[in-house]
């Protein structure tokens, strides 16, 4: 498609408290991107499911460094860290060893007979999320640390056993067959992400190996793009299909596949950066996320707990959708749906930034939506969340996908979440 290089508004350099511009831009991919797991064979997927424990296991170790007694405060947005990693355990047991239907992928029971009982005693009373209240979670008398580790080796060699188990039984390596061990990895990286959201709202040391994805998927793509980045892409009227179509992995919310008629429409290439938005803090007052300062004329941002530059170039970050929108209406632009944003990540100018991308469209089903057997992931949230696109710096490339559908409530800033714009 072609792209525009006239500026946009809200590009301009905050003027009352600015830094120069520090070296280096967003290391986004351009052009579509599909994680590689939703199409894994069974091998790829057992080594997929250790390189993620590795993290897990690497974020537990610093969380333990950087707080010795785990003790996190009962907030929204926080869960005690030995049920974080104790419930990632539980799921990945509870679909891949204790499912007897599991080579039924999609068509399995969700709960009944049909399971096994426990490795670990009481494991279902401590760690269903769809059965234990958020609230009630610091009070529960969870397996010490060495307990939680122990559960966690103790079920990943199950789970492997048993994926090697329904390939040697003939079970094959289909989509169904293949279906639960696809699921419980991506389930693991998405609690892995929270391990570093929850970490950088507490002011926790992390380090960038275990926070922070490179995918070398995207490097050479980067590598080649021009020195001179489009600032915004035209995209033509047409009929996009939203949604998951075809073989492969799914999640039930990106289901079904459905036509979409858009209107033309120009969007920024890449996410808003702090260059853009800041001016518009300094204009309206508005509050900013609270990990950024002004001190002595430099702008300031806190990671993991250390104030550095900001830098200007990078993509705002920690806004809620209701920052997103209060820039639209100052900049004279508005936020796309969702459709729209899945139909410009078709575009090889498109830069994925580093940063999860608010919508303007409710979380809500697609037309002949299905649940899938995980009851609780989509249908208890429907229109009281918000969807974002992308994925942030901190996403797992085994969750990285075009077709992806986050969401989280509104009001939300302490996700790694920031925003792109659409011309009126």
């Amino acid at each position: 498609m072609n792209g525009s290089t006239s500026a946009q508004a809200g590009q301009t350099t905050p003027s009352a408290c600015s830094c120069g511009l520090l070296d280096g831009s967003s290391s986004g991919c351009l052009g579509p991107v599909h994680s590689a797991v939703r199409r894994a064979s069974a091998t790829e997927l057992a080594q997929a499911l250790q390189r993620t424990r590795d993290r897990t296991l690497g974020l537990m170790q610093a969380w333990q460094n950087a707080m010795p007694d785990l003790s996190v405060p009962p907030l929204p947005g926080m869960n005690p860290p030995l049920w974080e990693w104790g419930h990632i355990a539980w799921f990945q047991e509870w679909w891949t060893v204790r499912n007897r239907q599991r080579h039924l992928g999609t068509r399995s029971a969700s709960s009944g007979a049909d399971f096994e009982v426990s490795l670990l005693p009481d494991a279902d009373a401590l760690y269903n999320s769809s059965e234990v209240a958020h609230d009630s979670r610091w009070a529960l008398p969870l397996p010490d640390l060495a307990g939680t580790r122990s559960y966690l080796a103790q079920v990943l060699q199950r789970s492997l056993d048993q994926l090697h188990a329904t390939l040697n039984a003939g079970q094959g390596e289909s989509d169904d067959a293949l279906y639960f061990w696809r699921l419980v990895l991506q389930h693991e990286d998405m609690h892995n992400e929270a391990s570093v959201y929850m970490a950088q709202g507490l002011g926790l040391d992390v380090p960038p190996a275990l926070s922070w994805r490179e995918p070398a998927s995207c490097a050479a793509a980067a590598h080649d793009a021009p020195k001179d980045r489009l600032v915004s892409i035209q995209v033509p009227a047409q009929v996009h299909t939203l949604g998951h179509a075809g073989p492969g992995f799914a999640f039930d919310n990106e289901r079904q596949a459905h036509p979409q008629a858009l209107a033309a429409f120009e969007i920024d290439a890449a996410a808003v950066s702090w260059a853009r938005y800041l001016p518009f803090v300094q204009a309206t007052g508005h509050a900013l996320a609270p990990h950024v300062r002004c001190v002595e004329g430099a702008w300031q941002v806190q990671r993991f707990g250390l104030w550095q530059l900001l830098d200007l170039q990078a993509p705002a970050v920690h806004l809620n959708a209701f920052d997103a929108q209060a820039w639209c209406e100052w900049a004279g632009r508005r936020l796309p749906t969702e459709a729209e944003w899945e139909c410009a990540a078709q575009q090889p100018s498109f830069e994925w930034g580093q940063v999860w991308e608010w919508t303007a469209s409710d979380f809500a089903p697609y037309p002949g939506f299905e649940v899938h057997p995980y009851r609780d992931y989509s249908a208890p949230w429907w229109h009281n969340h918000r969807v974002l696109r992308g994925a942030c710096a901190a996403t797992s490339a085994n969750v990285v996908d075009v077709r992806y559908r986050n969401f989280f409530v509104p009001e939300r800033r302490d996700i790694f979440a920031g925003f792109r714009s659409v011309a009126l």
